[in-house]
């Protein structure tokens, strides 16, 4: 089969219990400034600013004492935090001090402190396993209730609920109604505390899962809605005229509902059904705000819905689906954003993450930011997922992670909390409960990681793959070149976690034949500011390299030229396509020759697990083209460009992919439903170890392969099939296509991999073959072989193993250089020459006074050169540097070329001297400063 579409299947959970959370907090957020940084481009921002809105919390966990078991419950008021579960003691957070404290199956916490308060509460049974589901506050703050699988409240008898006086810390006695089997859900009024769990009857009378008591006395209400299977979730809403169902059941009083159900408050007659939750998916949790409810779901096989949906509550109808797959178990409107507890591995129905590592926190809008979008398979996908990502783990239990959440306040500071089955809390040790405050953002972005490009004189473009912040995701970044302190340019761009796309800056003020260095820095919203990223390092070309021109000429939106320095990204160098790749399991970089001319490189794939994917999840439209060049040996086969469902893991739907068989034959296969190939002939085989270059197109004009410039075939195949997916290099699945080889993955190099979004013509095609092998601009860099400078105040005194050099007119510094030139490639010229030096840290480095690079005539060594015994120097200069600022950072002297193409293939000297004053000092070769030692810059071209 051409594209094989698997459905998503995931394990299957164990029923769970949950709930509850704090209602009613809608005071403004109070942030505080929180300043961090390098020290270069530190940026301050204002309060209001501290968290990139409308995320209300940070992501930095605080320190929180943790129970020794799972928290199932929660909930909150006046500044205590209240959680139940199944554990039977809390000790203090790692680190922190404090003894163990017996907590059985219940601990009340400060909000602001995270440490357990005088309120003790032991929920215990006679028989079985004691353990509290389900906790809420009475609108009063008064009156804590308890529900979950329990016989007695600090001795006193109850039957799995419990009324407690928040102010006592006591359970009421007089409260105790009889429910004879576990209570998973709880929902209050004023006067009525609705519950839903497993049982059948209360007090005595026929209730099936879901009941309602008043809630002063614990008397049975008349309220009514059997349902056949658990209750799970219960809410009222905001006007109190109805009560919201959740569970696993399929009728309610007679009427066909799956797992959600609208039914009136005071009677429990059925007001609404639903019939678009699958049958093996079922509700864990519902909460509501001012206009909408929402319903947390988790499920178990094919076609499961382990999402949330976002439903109005003027007719109770359904806004929006969230399909991602992982077990939804809490959804907590606050503030426009529902934040939710799961481990969602699979946003893909969303347009978001693939298959893979699970995310256990999120955050998303509670209704779209403008007009919704149309609807996909019958559902309205859901809003937006914000940039609040603290990370868990599955923890203990069925490993389902963190369970239920709740907001609270003290001190004019909100606490988002959150409990479960977690064992880690961003990648330090933490069980069962946590924390995050709307203030104090501490955490500085991930560093980002730069690359740099220059395809023409004049012009350089400066990528870096967009930084991670965990509550951030708009970013400031500030482009350092040369090493100055301040910034050559400043750019902001989004990114999420699993979104993490290339930015970039295109730098038009560089001169030919000078080498530049770039580093970049990212700042958050509060001013946290990642380290600076490495050095990337470019020469400018003396004249357009065309192969590369071409490409991006041609409209590329996809280039990967592999001249990456750096793991684990790929820079993207299309003139706007901003598609980064992502390295998995470590290709070779830098493998040289590369397959155009000039200074080129390639990456190296092992075929066997290495491949570079685009995590930009995209569709590909009706024309497209892809371009690569390969070199291989290989007699298993592989992919080497390819369209794939999924980034890490092996895609579900694949085609339009380039891949060789065993004995190195080219296919190009491309799906409309049943495989479409091109094929080269049964005795065009690559594999021969030497570069090839292969061109694949689709459009209207059908199917094309082309290697090396020549037409290998074509067929009559316009369409394809249409899905959302990343671009592969290197591997990815091959199951079902025709002359599948042994291996999916690629051995042997590839280099120059493009995607186009047109079927590019057969002579645009020729036209790339034939530039790659024509004359090509290189670039040699000839680090110092010796250098030193002599001091006119300290004449008999030589300097050749100082870390600094030193240029003054008066009194007199002078620094020599020594170079060992190489001839010119055969068949080139010197284009151009230029002489790269740093000036130092100390205070001053700079000169307002003109330098002069002029050849040196006379005879000198490092160690025996001092004033008394100083070089001649000629009288024309070869080349000035003028007005050098302070503070650390490369300049370039561009030299005269006739004079320097004169001495290539010697051993030259060249000296640097000054008329002035004001002294410039340089770090020599032997400093270990990065890009310290001064070098001359040399590119050569055709004649």
């Amino acid at each position: 089969m051409a594209v094989r579409i698997v459905p998503a299947i995931k394990p299957g959970h164990c029923p769970g219990g949950l709930m509850r959370r704090s209602r009613g907090l809608t005071a403004a957020l109070v942030l505080s400034l929180a300043g961090a940084g390098t020290g270069i481009g530190l940026v301050l921002m204002p309060q209001a600013s501290a968290i990139t809105q409308p995320v209300a919390f940070t992501a930095d966990n605080l320190p929180t004492w943790q129970p020794n078991g799972i928290v199932w419950a929660m909930d909150e008021a006046n500044g205590t935090v209240f959680a139940g579960g199944t554990f039977s003691a809390v000790r203090p957070p790692d680190g922190g001090s404090g003894a163990e404290q017996d907590a059985v199956n219940f601990v009340a916490l400060d909000a602001a402190t995270g440490a357990p308060t005088a309120c003790k509460l032991s929920f215990t049974i006679g028989d079985g396993t004691a353990t509290v589901r389900t906790l809420v506050v009475s609108k009063d703050k008064k009156t804590l209730y308890a529900g979950g699988y329990f016989g007695a409240v600090n001795g006193t008898p109850v039957s799995s609920l419990a009324a407690i006086d928040i102010a006592s810390c006591t359970p009421k006695a007089s409260f105790h109604p009889s429910f004879p089997a576990t209570v998973r859900g709880l929902a209050v009024t004023d006067d009525t505390l609705y519950a839903a769990g497993d049982f059948g009857t209360v007090e005595g009378q026929t209730r099936e899962r879901f009941a309602a008591v008043d809630a002063s006395t614990g008397a049975l209400k008349p309220f009514t809605a059997n349902a056949d299977e658990p209750g799970r979730a219960v809410e009222v809403t905001p006007d109190g005229k109805n009560v919201l169902l959740g569970g696993d059941f399929f009728s309610v009083n007679g009427s066909n509902t799956h797992a959600l159900a609208v039914v009136d408050a005071t009677t429990g007659k059925v007001a609404k059904t639903y019939s678009t939750i699958p049958s093996n998916s079922v509700v864990k949790d519902i909460s509501t705000d001012a206009t909408g409810f929402y319903t947390g779901n988790e499920g178990s096989g094919g076609g499961v819905f382990d999402g949330r949906i976002g439903l109005r509550l003027s007719d109770f109808g359904e806004k929006w689906r969230d399909r991602c797959l992982g077990a939804t178990q809490f959804v907590l409107p606050y503030e426009g954003v529902l934040y939710s507890s799961s481990h969602a591995h699979d946003c893909t129905l969303e347009g978001q993450f693939p298959d893979g590592k699970r995310n256990f926190l999120l955050a998303q809008l509670t209704d779209h930011d403008g007009p919704a979008p149309a609807p996909v398979d019958g559902f309205v996908r859901s809003p937006r997922k914000l940039g609040w990502h603290p990370t868990a783990n599955d923890g203990l239990g069925e490993g389902i992670g963190p369970r239920v959440m709740a907001v609270a306040a003290k001190n004019d500071v909100k606490y988002m909390w959150v409990g479960g089955e977690f064992t880690l809390i961003n990648g330090k040790p933490q069980q069962a409960l946590t924390r995050f405050a709307s203030t104090g953002d501490v955490g500085a972005p991930t560093t980002p990681v730069a690359s740099a490009d220059s395809v023409k004189p004049g012009e350089a473009q400066v990528r870096w793959r967009t930084s991670y912040d965990q509550d951030d995701s708009k970013l400031t970044y500030r482009v350092y070149r040369n090493g100055s302190a301040s910034p050559v340019a400043t750019v902001a761009a989004e990114s999420l976690e699993w979104e993490r796309p290339q930015a970039s800056w295109t730098d038009t003020t560089v001169k030919a034949g000078q080498s530049y260095t770039y580093r970049v820095t990212a700042t958050d919203a509060a001013g946290n500011t990642s380290a600076l990223s490495a050095t990337a390092s470019v020469t400018i070309p003396a004249s357009v390299q065309t192969y590369p021109n071409q490409v991006r000429a041609d409209g590329a939106q996809l280039y990967w030229r592999f001249d990456d320095t750096v793991s684990p990204y790929v820079a993207d160098s299309s003139v706007a396509g901003n598609t980064s790749g992502v390295q998995l399991n470590a290709p070779a970089l830098r493998q040289t020759p590369g397959a155009v001319t000039g200074a080129s490189t390639s990456m190296g794939f092992n075929g066997t697990s290495q491949q570079v994917y685009s995590d930009h999840r995209q569709t590909v439209g009706t024309a497209y083209t892809i371009e690569t060049w390969f070199k291989t040996n290989t007699t298993r086969g592989g992919k080497l460009v390819g369209f794939g469902s999924n980034t890490e893991r092996s895609s579900g739907s694949y085609d339009k992919h380039v891949y060789m068989t065993n004995n190195g034959r080219l296919v190009f296969g491309a799906s409309n439903g049943s495989a479409k190939t091109v094929s080269t002939g049964l005795f065009d085989t690559y594999n021969d170890n030497k570069w090839h270059h292969v061109v694949a197109t689709q459009g209207a004009g059908g199917m094309t392969l082309y290697v090396d410039g020549q037409n290998k075939g074509s067929l009559n195949s316009a369409s394809t099939q249409t899905y959302a997916g990343y671009w592969h290099v290197g591997g990815d699945n091959l199951s079902g296509w025709p002359t599948r080889p042994t291996s999916n993955f690629f051995a042997g190099q590839l280099d120059e991999t493009a995607i186009y979004p047109t079927a590019l013509t057969q002579a645009q095609v020729k036209n790339h073959f034939d530039l790659a092998k024509a004359p090509s601009d290189t670039v040699s860099k000839v680090t110092a072989s010796e250098d030193t400078y002599i001091n006119q105040g300290a004449p008999s005194t030589a300097y050749g193993t100082s870390t600094s050099l030193a240029v003054r007119g008066t009194s007199a510094y002078e620094t020599y250089l020594r170079f060992n030139l190489p001839a010119a490639p055969a068949g080139q010229v010197l284009k151009s020459a230029s002489l790269q030096v740093k000036t130092t840290t100390q205070a001053g480095a700079g000169t307002a006074d003109t330098v002069s690079v002029v050849p040196v005539t006379g005879t000198w060594s490092g160690a025996g050169t001092t004033f008394n015994t100083k070089p001649t120097l000629g009288t024309t200069p070869l080349g000035t540097l003028s007005a050098v600022p302070d503070g650390s950072a490369l300049h370039n002297v561009e030299l005269d070329t006739t004079a320097v193409s004169a001495v290539l293939g010697t051993s030259y000297s060249m000296g640097l001297t000054s008329t002035g004053t004001d002294p410039l000092w340089l770090w020599s070769s032997e400093a270990t400063a990065a890009d310290a030692a001064p070098q001359l810059v040399l590119t050569f071209g055709p004649k």
